[in-house]
């Protein structure tokens, strides 16, 4: 599992397993973000479901935001910027690689006016 982070309190990361969840907890994260749709891999990725049960029993909060790759619009950077006013930090966002989740914070980003 690789992180980037963006900001002292958000970062990105490609896709996560809930065997991961304890870690990140252990690395100070607070919430988890999902912006990746379920079955997007087929049956090797893990369902949402099972990163939300492994991100609560770690004391983290989560929600979930998919986007389709390639169609991250100005309504996901909207919703992503409500979900960070909502949830406490550090965020970590994840999808496929990590570009996704980087893209919606950029447009939360210009949609703030930051």
């Amino acid at each position: 599992m690789s992180i980037q982070s963006l900001t002292a309190d958000f970062a990105v990361a490609g896709q996560i397993s809930p065997e991961d969840l304890p870690a990140i907890a252990a690395a100070g994260f607070k919430s988890v973000i999902c912006n990746r749709p379920d079955g997007e891999a087929g049956p090797s990725q893990p369902a949402y479901s099972a990163i939300e049960q492994a991100a609560v029993a770690a004391g983290l909060q989560v929600r979930y935001l998919p986007a389709i790759s390639g169609q991250v619009t100005p309504e996901h950077g909207a919703q992503l910027a409500c979900l960070l006013d909502e949830l406490p930090g550090p965020v970590l966002a994840y999808c496929r690689s990590g570009a996704r989740s980087a893209n919606m914070w950029q447009l939360a980003q210009a949609g703030r006016g930051g």
